[in-house]
């Protein structure tokens, strides 16, 4: 996928409604988790990334803030992320607890 055509998000859109569900992409274009919830508003959100386990099941929740994260739209006007970080540096993340 081809992320430089995107869209970045601003600041105002860095909320829950936004971000929820969005695909988190690594360096090589790799998936490495789902947005499952969202902590604040803005640049200082909090973002709680789902990483691993298949279709939802054994997956490890970890927190990143927004400013870890690059988020934009594609041309069809889904929002998702990318990261410098690998999945194997998110997934060593300590897993986070509501």
């Amino acid at each position: 996928m081809d992320h430089a055509t995107h869209t970045r998000l601003v600041d105002s859109e860095l909320n829950e409604a936004t971000l929820m569900d969005a695909t988190v992409y690594g360096p090589g274009d790799e998936k490495i988790g789902t947005v499952s919830h969202v902590h604040g508003m803005g640049p200082g959100t909090q973002v709680i990334v789902d990483v691993g386990g298949f279709l939802g099941l054994g997956a490890k929740p970890v927190a990143l803030t927004a400013t870890q994260l690059t988020f934009m739209r594609d041309e069809d006007g889904d929002v998702h992320a990318t990261t410098a970080w690998t999945k194997d540096q998110i997934k060593a993340l300590p897993e986070h607890h509501h």
